[in-house]
């Protein structure tokens, strides 16, 4: 035990002298070294199973009438994409706001339209540019519940011509609120019923 004791004193000295390879060495030939942990490698990550987001739970309508932040015309549908929500001025200076899923990144416009045309449980068929992006999406889909459009669609004209857009349900109600769309403005289907009923085809949409 003297020996060992002595042993240890002498790594410590080669320690603080500045000697810790000497000194791990002397360790070693004892079998007192600690042993290295092995380090995970670099691409760990990478290999770590991933699991599917969880759905978020949503609410079933995010209407609220509120003092008119736009001081836009009665009637004027005015959608802010920054803040992602969509405003229908009202006759004595409130509006009622809804929460809304706007176009992500290289899919944002801004503009004034009008709705051209109101369609109930509206069919979809992806437009040829969508379909060369994602050739595994369907050329038709019957409206319905499963309907990427939802509930109501408001389709937005330029003019006298159909921009493409529309103000439309959805059947992921956990995007409302992200910038996901190729463009569209998304809505919970209850708010897009709501926002259907109140507005008329002719009604101007400001999308800033």
């Amino acid at each position: 035990m003297r020996f060992v004791h002595m042993m240890f004193i002498a790594v410590a000295a080669l320690a603080v002298a500045g000697a810790p390879a000497r000194a791990g060495s002397l360790l070693s030939l004892f079998g007192l070294a600690p042993q290295p942990q092995q380090a995970a490698p670099e691409d760990y990550q990478a290999y770590a199973p991933q699991q599917e987001p969880l759905a978020r739970e949503t609410p079933t309508t995010t209407r609220e009438l509120i003092a008119d932040p736009t001081r836009a015309k009665p009637g004027t549908i005015t959608i802010d994409t920054a803040e992602r929500t969509l405003y229908l001025s009202l006759p004595n200076g409130q509006a009622w706001r809804y929460r809304v899923g706007v176009g992500r990144e290289g899919f944002t416009w801004r503009g004034v339209r009008r709705i051209g045309r109101k369609e109930e449980w509206p069919s979809w068929t992806p437009p040829a540019a969508m379909l060369k992006r994602r050739p595994d999406l369907p050329r038709y889909m019957a409206g319905g519940e499963d309907n990427p459009l939802g509930a109501r669609a408001m389709y937005l004209y330029a003019g006298e011509h159909d921009s493409g857009f529309r103000i439309h349900g959805s059947n992921e109600p956990w995007t409302i609120g992200e910038a996901v769309s190729s463009g569209c403005i998304r809505m919970l289907n209850d708010d897009v019923k709501d926002l259907y009923n109140r507005v008329k085809v002719g009604t101007t949409v400001v999308v800033m």
